[in-house]
């Protein structure tokens, strides 16, 4: 079941724009992470394809078909809510059946094709056994499987989740989202996933659309989003990002700071800012650097804290011996940004490309 969402606006009391010409296309069988800050717009973007919350202005279509002025119990869509909205004087067997059991009676399956139903859940969210028990007896994970089983039961192919996995400590949030991916690819359903943590999206999405202010910034996969970015936010919000500002000049990027070596490049003159990633630098002896002290160790990998003068940055490497002081840092990879847009190797400054994320060639220092 494929979504297009064509210049979706929507504004609310005060005439704040939460939603700011959004276009957006969710192809079948597609798992896709709305992902940004609180209040960018991606929770009221996932009620809006729902029918929950409408637009002021724009276009839906699922599967083809105009949603404008359709209920949400007419769209086929299964939400599941961060906090569950589970009955708690209802039993598990009773919670996911409740779509069912409240469709006018036309519609509404017979008592025993919807108990079977239940019960083909039970087994597909691996909890057959509990049935007949009440929501204050089961575990956060289990709670949220309940939530999931009930969206499931009216068979949408549309699966809306708003943050699912806020309410679970770490170890669970995992298990619960692998689980997840795997049940997605098991019933071929198209999920969509409102989430504010990167890691996360990035585990079971196939692309991440990032979402600032109540527009989309970028929309790739993972893999381009990091190599890629279309802006600083966007490298900023995926992961730690060091940020160096210097200029080009004569073929060179010259850092403000002169514990950072210079590289090549071949971008436009001017004040232009590198962007990296902790584990994008090799360290150098120098005269003239600053001081390494190490702070921590993760498995093959460390942390180590290099003095720049008035700034300390830490940086990420395979473990080594301690480097001799002073040192500079030398930048193996970067993505550069004038102006706060990308720049390409050969490209006008102010280009809409996305910065590319290349080796650079060092310069002696």
């Amino acid at each position: 079941m494929s979504v297009l969402i064509e210049n979706l606006t929507r504004h609310v009391a005060g005439g704040k724009v939460v939603l700011d010409n959004v276009s957006l296309h969710v192809p079948d069988g597609a798992f896709v992470a709305l992902v940004g800050p609180s209040g960018a717009g991606k929770t009221t973007l996932l009620r809006a394809i729902a029918g929950l919350d409408p637009a002021s202005s724009g276009h839906v279509e699922i599967d083809g078909r105009a949603m404008e002025g359709l209920p949400p119990r007419e769209r086929n869509v299964g939400f599941v809510f961060q906090n569950y909205a589970l009955f708690r004087h209802l039993t598990v067997a009773r919670n996911i059946s409740f779509g069912l059991d409240v469709r006018p009676r036309a519609s509404r399956p017979s008592r025993a094709e919807i108990d079977a139903k239940v019960a083909e859940l039970l087994a597909l969210i691996q909890l057959p056994d509990l049935g007949d028990a009440y929501p204050q007896r089961l575990s956060g994970g289990q709670r949220q499987r309940v939530a999931l089983a009930r969206a499931l039961a009216t068979g949408p192919r549309l699966l809306l989740l708003d943050e699912p996995f806020g309410a679970l400590d770490p170890m669970v949030r995992r298990a619960v989202r692998t689980w997840l991916r795997d049940l997605h690819d098991q019933l071929g359903l198209t999920t969509i996933l409102v989430t504010h943590d990167q890691e996360e999206a990035l585990d079971v999405a196939d692309r991440l659309v990032v979402m600032q202010d109540g527009r989309i910034v970028q929309d790739a996969d993972g893999e381009t989003l990091d190599a890629t970015p279309a802006t600083p936010f966007v490298m900023e919000f995926l992961g730690e990002t060091l940020r160096f500002p210097g200029v080009v000049s004569d073929g060179l990027f010259i850092p403000a700071d002169t514990h950072v070596a210079p590289f090549s490049t071949n971008v436009a003159e001017g004040a232009t800012e590198a962007l990296i990633r902790p584990h994008e630098v090799t360290l150098l002896t120098d005269a003239s650097g600053g001081t390494v002290k190490r702070v921590g160790r993760r498995g093959p990998l460390e942390r180590l804290a290099v003095s720049l003068g008035e700034r300390s940055v830490e940086i990420e490497r395979p473990v080594e011996a301690p480097p001799s002081d002073p040192v500079v840092l030398e930048i193996a990879q970067a993505r550069l940004f004038q102006n706060g847009k990308p720049v390409v190797e050969g490209n006008h400054p102010w280009s809409d490309a996305p910065a590319v994320l290349a080796d650079v060639v060092p310069e002696p220092v």
